[in-house]
């Protein structure tokens, strides 16, 4: 079952998906898993794959979203792309990028950062 948090997560992948079609991005996996790691978004765009960490909060009182984004998530995500380049024999130029949401309380006004390059671990 669902949680509100996941909920609201989903929510924060949905605009950040949105976000990146309406700037020509392809979105080429969601979710996409392997391990204990996920990478929430995977993109192509000027021949290069995107990996894309989505982080939804509800605002800054903790810091904000992407402070989330720590050295230990940085290797999680990067080990998953690591097996996603071997798996799809990509040899081309990839990226990291943080896209940073944060919704009010009804979600209705999202305040979107899109952070490219965000770390290199890789």
């Amino acid at each position: 079952m669902a949680t509100s948090s996941n909920l609201f997560g989903k929510t924060g992948e949905q605009i950040a998906k949105n976000h990146l079609e309406k700037n020509g991005y392809e979105i080429l996996e969601e979710n996409w898993r392997t391990g204990r790691a996920e990478i929430d978004l995977i993109a192509y765009k000027n021949k290069t794959i995107i990996f894309i960490e989505v982080k939804t909060r509800s605002g800054t009182f903790f810091g904000h979203p992407e402070d989330f984004v720590n050295n230990k998530k940085q290797k999680l995500f990067t080990d998953a792309a690591e097996e996603y380049l071997y798996q799809t024999q990509h040899k081309g130029e990839i990226r990291f990028d943080i896209i940073s949401i944060i919704l009010d309380k009804d979600a209705t006004t999202p305040n979107l950062k899109h952070i490219e390059d965000a770390f290199w671990n890789y």
